[in-house]
C-alpha cells in the first residue's frame, strides 16, 4: 500500500452463524456500503449472505481482514428491523446471527427480478389484414408491452400470428417489469356497513394509525365482526402509505379468510406460510422489501420480512 493511500475503512457483519457478535471485514476503495446493506462475505472457504451491522469493527489492521465480496442490489434492512433482531436475541440468549438469519432466507431474492422479454406496437401497419391479426392489433392498441405467448393466447391466434406481424415491423421489442405477486389493495373497493358498536371500535383503530406505537386488543364474541373492524385499520394505513403485516396461524390462513380479504379490497393479500412454494416466497420477499406488496398475511415467520414502510401488525387469534 502506498504511504498516501488511506486506510480501508471497515464495517461489522452480521453473518448467519452463531456468533455472539458480528465479524470485522474491510471494504474495498470501490465498494459503498451503509448499515442494513446484504452483502456477500468470504466465511472460511465458504461465501455467505450477511448484513452490515451497526456500531465499531475490533481494532484490527484493517489489511489483515479479508474484504466484502460484493454488495447485493437490494433495499437495505432498515434500523427497527435491526434493533429488533437485537431485541430477540437478547430476549431469547440466542446468537444475533441465528436470529439474522431468518431475515436472510430467501438468497435469491438479494438481485432483482429479471425483466421479462416482450412486445410493443411501433404504429406500423401490416401489409395483409386477416381475422386473427385484427384480433391482435386490438388488443395490443393499448400501448402496453405484452409477451409474444401471452397475446397470442389473449387472442386466440397461433405465436406464427404474433412472429409474421413483428417480422413486418408492426411490434418491436419491449422489457416487461416483474409481475406483482398480488395485486394493489383497494380501499375503496367494498366498505362495509358498519354497526355502531363496530364504528366506534374503527374509528378508535383509525386514530392509533400513523401516531407512533401502540397496542390495541379488539375483544368480542365469535361473530362479532371484529375483522371487519381491523380491516379498517388496515384501510387507512394503506392509504397513508404504510405497508401491513396480518399474523395468523397457519391453520387459519385458509380459503376463507384470503377470499374474506379479496371481497373487502379488491385483492388477496400477499401469504407467506410453510406452504408458499419457494419461487413464491422468494418474489413476496424482494417485492416486501421494494414496497410493491402492500399487505402480507402470515405465520410468524413473517415478522422477518424486510418490511420498509410497516405501519400495523394485527394479531389474530
Amino acid at each position: 500500500m502506498k504511504a498516501d493511500s488511506p486506510a480501508p475503512r471497515t464495517v461489522p457483519v452480521l453473518v448467519p452463524m452463531p456468533a455472539e457478535r458480528p465479524y470485522s471485514y474491510s471494504v474495498p476503495a470501490d465498494m459503498t456500503v451503509v448499515p442494513g446493506a446484504i452483502v456477500r462475505v468470504p466465511l472460511g472457504p465458504r461465501q455467505v449472505a450477511g448484513i452490515v451491522w451497526d456500531g465499531s469493527t475490533d481494532e484490527v489492521d484493517p489489511v489483515k481482514l479479508r474484504p466484502i465480496s460484493d454488495v447485493f442490489d437490494c433495499p437495505p434492512i432498515d434500523a427497527e428491523t435491526r434493533r429488533f433482531v437485537d431485541w430477540i436475541a437478547a430476549y431469547t440468549l440466542s446468537a444475533p446471527g441465528m436470529v439474522a438469519r431468518m431475515l436472510l432466507r430467501a438468497p435469491a431474492a438479494f438481485d432483482p427480478e429479471p425483466f421479462v422479454e416482450g412486445i410493443r406496437l411501433t404504429g406500423y401497419r401490416p401489409d395483409r389484414m386477416t381475422a386473427a391479426r385484427s384480433r391482435v392489433l386490438e388488443l395490443a392498441a393499448d400501448g402496453l408491452a405484452w409477451t409474444r405467448s401471452g397475446l397470442a393466447h389473449a387472442a386466440g391466434v397461433s405465436p406464427g400470428v404474433i412472429d409474421g406481424l413483428a417480422g413486418q415491423g408492426v411490434f418491436d421489442a419491449a422489457l416487461i417489469p416483474p409481475r406483482l405477486v398480488v395485486a394493489v389493495p383497494d380501499t375503496g373497493f367494498a366498505r362495509p356497513q358498519l354497526t355502531p358498536d363496530q364504528e366506534r371500535a374503527a374509528a378508535t383503530l383509525r386514530e392509533t394509525i400513523g401516531g407512533g406505537f401502540s397496542v390495541t386488543l379488539l375483544d368480542g364474541v365469535t361473530g362479532s365482526g371484529k375483522t371487519e373492524v381491523y380491516f379498517e385499520a388496515v384501510a387507512a394505513a394503506l392509504d397513508k402509505g404504510s405497508q401491513v403485516l396480518i399474523l395468523l396461524p397457519e391453520i387459519a390462513l385458509t380459503q376463507a379468510f384470503l377470499d374474506r380479504f379479496q371481497d373487502r379490497f379488491g385483492a388477496r393479500p400477499a401469504e407467506w406460510h410453510s406452504d408458499v412454494p419457494p419461487r413464491m416466497r422468494e418474489r413476496v420477499w424482494r417485492q416486501v422489501a421494494e414496497g410493491r406488496v402492500r399487505v402480507v398475511a402470515g405465520a410468524r415467520s413473517a415478522l422477518f420480512l424486510p418490511f420498509g414502510h410497516l405501519g400495523l401488525i394485527v394479531v389474530d387469534e
